[in-house]
């Protein structure tokens, strides 16, 4: 249940991501830093690919929040602290909820990893929304969801999200009706 949940965390926050991908080009975007050793240096995929190795971090008080993606109700807001959820490989997004916040029954085509940062974040699994089958999970709470998994998710009071996934990003929602991009 929990995996399920978080999927559809990571789905609504990719999906957004991948909207915003152009006018977020400069926030949190990852500073070049020079390998430590060059001769003690990991054999990963920057260095593989002659790149220099990147590093970023970034301090709670300067995570920069947007409006959430379109393919997410309208109220949630959005941080990409890592990577592009639009493009292939790692990314990581935050997504910020006002309390009252629902997310339909929906899929993912990545895997969904999520952390409860701060709040509480309600997450079931299933085709239909049962709020009363949900899973309550406080902050510092974890799941991880396999791709197609249908989940949904809701917070009682102001929650954030943390996703961790590979791009391109999507969400299917179960009830075509259900996907914000469709109304008007």
């Amino acid at each position: 249940m929990i995996n399920k949940i978080a999927f559809i965390a990571v789905a609504a926050l990719a999906a957004w991501a991948c909207d915003r991908a152009d006018t977020t080009a400069e926030v949190n975007q990852p500073q070049s830093s020079p390998p430590a050793s060059s001769a003690a240096a990991p054999a990963d995929s920057a260095a593989a690919s002659g790149a220099a190795p990147v590093h970023k971090i970034v301090a709670a008080d300067q995570v920069s929040w947007g409006a959430g993606p379109p393919s997410l109700p309208a109220g949630a807001q959005a941080a990409v602290l890592h990577g592009d959820p639009a493009k292939e490989g790692l990314f990581v997004l935050r997504l910020k909820m006002p309390a009252g916040y629902s997310i339909a029954p929906h899929t993912h085509p990545k895997p969904e990893i999520v952390t409860v940062v701060s709040g509480a974040f309600n997450v079931g699994m299933g085709e239909t929304a049962d709020k009363a089958k949900a899973q309550r999970l406080a902050a510092g709470s974890f799941f991880a969801f396999d791709p197609g998994m249908a989940h949904y998710a809701h917070a009682d009071e102001e929650t954030v999200i943390q996703i961790n996934s590979t791009g391109p990003w999507g969400i299917d929602y179960i009830n075509p009706a259900d996907d914000p991009r469709k109304k008007n």
